[in-house]
């Protein structure tokens, strides 16, 4: 039975390439190669490397779920008797679904290494990542987990569709006019670099395999869409240093104000006054981090207690959207409910 070697190309030409990747790939005798828009694949056709590709998957496929199995189906078949050596662009652990699937297949298989493009990346922007970036890749974008406080390098926006969602989720996070970098080919003598306003993103036809997009980080009291700006705010001003009022306050005196913003919150539902809605619902939460703050200050419980009790709550009393437990009706919920509820009765006693 045969090992694969995994490769990393890089991310631009052969004269960047590390010589022990060289090496292995003027040691094989045919490079698998995932897919052939890559600048270092027309050096390597000029060395006259031999070379298989695996673009036509994306072309079968209809979805990069399918692809990234079936190239891995491929090599395992190929790989059942003699060894292989298949090459990915950048560094084979970066961002590379269908090696980590290969890895998970518990198939012998050697990293041999490569350049990643994050480096590039940074060098074509001038930035210094000491302060953290975040890298993201476009398929699996999602605003809950960006943090606007980084940088943030999302991968993978090769076409204008991808780029559209790109922009979309992010616009739930930065201003429409928030300068953004769109990134070609970094390090190679291809590459391109673009600023623009967020909201052109898309505004590009044609399919570009290597283009990223680096969002530089917004400063603080630009955050105003993130949750912890407001935890900022509210450890400023109950600081030594911060609001007098709130420093006079305990947690029976903050009572009447969530109280108070509570039934203005119901009513602005009865009237179906959804601006106001927003700025009440923004007024309970103040209020809840008042009383945990406080209770931090007095060494009582933290937030991040009462995020573990309700996170832990909630997951316990839903294995039917968790575990698999069927409950199709209100009355199977509210009978998995009562269950559940009985049993952790029984646990505090």
């Amino acid at each position: 039975m045969g090992i694969i070697k995994i490769i990393g190309l890089g991310s631009s030409e052969l004269e960047q390439l590390p010589l022990g990747v060289y090496r292995t790939i003027k040691q094989s005798d045919k490079l698998y190669v995932r897919t052939k828009d890559h600048p270092i694949v027309k050096e390597l056709e000029e060395e006259g490397i031999e070379m298989s590709f695996f673009d036509e998957y994306y072309e079968k496929f209809s979805s990069f779920k399918q692809v990234y199995p079936a190239i891995v189906e491929k090599l395992l078949k190929l790989s059942e008797n003699k060894d292989i050596v298949y090459a990915v662009p950048g560094h084979p652990m970066v961002a590379e679904k269908s090696v980590q699937l290969l890895l998970e297949s518990g198939k012998t298989v050697e990293i041999v290494g490569g350049k990643s493009f994050i480096d590039d990346m940074f060098q074509a922007v001038a930035i210094d990542p000491v302060d953290g970036f975040q890298l993201l890749d476009a398929f699996d974008l999602s605003h809950d987990e960006i943090q606007t406080g980084q940088a943030v390098i999302v991968m993978q926006v090769f076409n204008q569709l991808m780029a559209s969602e790109v922009k979309l989720t992010l616009m739930e996070l930065y201003p429409d006019d928030h300068q953004v970098c769109r990134i070609d080919a970094a390090g190679s003598r291809y590459e391109e670099i673009k600023w623009m306003p967020l909201y052109e993103l898309d505004r590009f036809e044609g399919v570009h395999n290597l283009r990223s997009v680096y969002i530089p980080p917004l400063k603080r009291d630009e955050r105003v869409r993130s949750f912890e700006l407001l935890q900022l705010y509210i450890d400023e001003i109950t600081s030594e240093n911060g609001d007098v009022w709130i420093r006079e306050q305990t947690p029976k005196s903050l009572l009447a104000y969530l109280k108070e913003e509570t039934n203005e919150l119901i009513q602005a539902y009865e009237q179906e006054d959804m601006e106001n809605v927003i700025e009440e619902l923004g007024d309970v939460l103040l209020q809840i981090l008042y009383h945990t703050n406080l209770a931090e200050k007095t060494g009582q419980f933290s937030l991040e207690e009462v995020l573990e009790a309700i996170n832990r709550k909630l997951r316990r009393r839903h294995p039917h959207v968790f575990d698999g437990i069927s409950a199709e009706t209100v009355e199977e919920v509210n009978t998995i409910w009562q269950e559940i509820k009985k049993k952790e009765k029984e646990e505090r006693r």
